[in-house]
């Protein structure tokens, strides 16, 4: 009788005994082509709301994952059922084990999988679809841009499909421009044809194997496969592998290192007139086959004596032209002439490597040829005209401002006024008491009033006539400053005026350096009187 008692209880706990947790792992397939996609399926009842697929990362290209959740009854016991599902894409070709993964409590089993090498087919037609790849050059140099074409040729209905050029080790690749569609008749057969370009630059010289690209679709089935199925049958195709030998940087090649196809520099704009003191532009363009905009460096014009040059901002615009990139650069220049007579100035160069030929290059502009006309005079004193810092762009849907307009008008109306006040400037400026000659510092009240207003126009004008200079010559002036705070803060203020600088960073250097006056050396003599004594002196 006790024997039968326990026997009970022991099966009324069994059946009052939880659901023991099971968790399980399989593939939808484990023998695949190279490029295809395979799906990992885990089941488990653990309360988990993710699994950490991290583990995988290294083998696999992971697709789109999906939960799903139901809910289940065992002898009256409720358990929650969760199926995680996530799609893989072997790296390449081989054998395969999927480690265990963590799943709550649980651990998976490892997997088994296979994946054989996708087929490659000749390119003569007698395949329902094949691969081409196509590099511009097989021997580039470091850097180089080099152009890759995919082609993809089918002959047969596609309902999917995807195409891929997997990034070889030691080169970064990337796709450039919009896939392009189009007819080709081979071998008597009519195939359609997606070409997609990369853009490949090695990183490193040696032996670079660049991957054949793989497509892995879905086409539709005959007559028959319709009936019997819904007529969907994968498709596989790659390409050869390319092997590109990839050449060091000569010795003899110019830095920055730039290997190209061709450079080209002409000038847009080419002044031969200019003023001294007043600004002229230049526009220069660079036309480089073969580089992107990142590529290329800086357009510079060189540095040289009697003018200063203010630089634009570059503007790039990048193109392809045969799979490679053709990069498009112009820039401004404002040159201001600092005395009058003829100027020739040598233009820009940039040394380059050329590609094609093997052997270093250099592209320069002739030089300019500027005829700089004296700085026009008012009572016999060196009017400086001041050029605008910057001009806004007339746009297409702006048109230019008219004389006719009330602006206009106003303007012309003032210039007599605005003349007078200069010549009445000037006369005051010759009334006023002779600035003292020699070294030290120079007591400037024009110069204190004009850094208290923060107008830089002012403080220039204020500054040349504390210097006792006739005109306004900046190089003369840092000349002279013995302090060199003071011709760094002069060197900012012709930046702010001409080349773009921050104002306000030039007037607070301006303050600091010129609180005390102008500090200078000893002028050789008095500057010479620019207007005749208003008072004579009798004879």
């Amino acid at each position: 009788m006790k024997r039968l008692v326990c026997i009970l209880l022991a099966c009324l706990l069994l059946v009052a005994a939880p659901v023991v947790a099971q968790t399980r792992a399989w593939l939808d397939r484990t023998d695949i082509r190279e490029g295809e996609m395979v799906t990992l399926i885990i089941e488990t009842d653990q309360p988990t709301q993710a699994i950490d697929m991290a583990p995988l990362q290294g083998q696999f290209e992971l697709g789109g994952q999906s939960v799903r959740r139901s809910v289940a009854w065992n002898n009256g016991s409720r358990s929650l059922q969760t199926v995680f599902s996530v799609g893989l894409r072997p790296r390449a070709a081989g054998a395969y084990t999927l480690p265990a993964l963590q799943v709550g409590k649980a651990r998976t089993a490892p997997l088994g999988l296979q994946v054989r090498p996708a087929p490659v087919a000749a390119a003569d037609g007698s395949a329902d679809v094949f691969i081409e790849t196509e590099v511009d050059t097989e021997q580039p140099y470091v850097q180089q841009a080099v152009a890759v074409v995919l082609r993809l040729h089918y002959a047969v209905p596609l309902l999917s499909g995807q195409l891929d050029l997997p990034a070889p080790q030691g080169a970064s690749l990337r796709q450039v421009g919009e896939d392009r569609t189009y007819l080709r008749l081979i071998g008597g057969r009519q195939f359609h044809v997606v070409e997609r370009r990369f853009l490949l630059i090695p990183d490193r010289s040696g032996p670079l194997l660049l991957p054949g690209g793989r497509f892995n679709g879905v086409k539709a089935g005959g007559s028959l496969d319709a009936i019997f199925d819904d007529g969907r049958q994968p498709i596989a195709a790659a390409a050869q592998a390319r092997r590109l030998q990839v050449r060091p940087i000569p010795d003899e090649a110019a830095q920055p290192w730039l290997p190209l196809r061709d450079l080209q520099l002409r000038y847009l704009q080419r002044p031969t007139q200019a003023r001294q003191g007043q600004a002229v532009t230049v526009e220069v363009e660079l036309m480089a086959d073969g580089a992107t905009a990142a590529q290329l460096p800086d357009l510079v014009w060189p540095s040289q004596p009697g003018v200063q040059v203010f630089a634009e901002p570059p503007q790039t615009d990048e193109q392809l032209d045969e799979g490679r990139p053709r990069t498009r650069l112009r820039r401004s220049f404002s040159l201001v002439p600092a005395r009058a007579g003829t100027l020739s100035l040598a233009g820009p160069r940039v040394a380059w490597w050329d590609a094609v030929s093997g052997r270093p290059r250099e592209a320069k502009l002739p030089a300019l040829q500027l005829a700089v006309a004296a700085a026009a005079t008012v009572g016999g004193k060196a009017l400086v005209l001041q050029a605008p810092a910057a001009m806004p762009a007339v746009g297409a849907d702006r048109a230019p401002p008219s004389r006719t307009t009330e602006g206009g008008w106003v303007a012309l109306w003032l210039s007599p006024l605005l003349l007078l006040l200069a010549i009445l400037g000037v006369w005051r400026w010759r009334a006023s008491p002779a600035l003292p000659t020699g070294a030290g510092p120079r007591r400037a009240p024009g110069l204190a009033e004009a850094l208290q207003s923060g107008n830089l126009e002012h403080v220039a004008s204020a500054l040349v006539q504390a210097m006792g200079l006739a005109e306004e010559d900046f190089d003369a002036v840092q000349a002279q400053l013995e302090v060199p705070e003071q011709r760094q803060a002069v060197h900012l203020l012709q930046s702010a005026r001409w080349g773009g600088g921050d104002r306000q960073t030039a007037i607070a250097a301006l303050r600091k350096a010129f609180a005390r006056g102008v500090t200078c050396g000893k002028t050789k003599q008095k500057a010479a009187s620019l207007l005749p004594p208003l008072y004579p002196e009798q004879a």
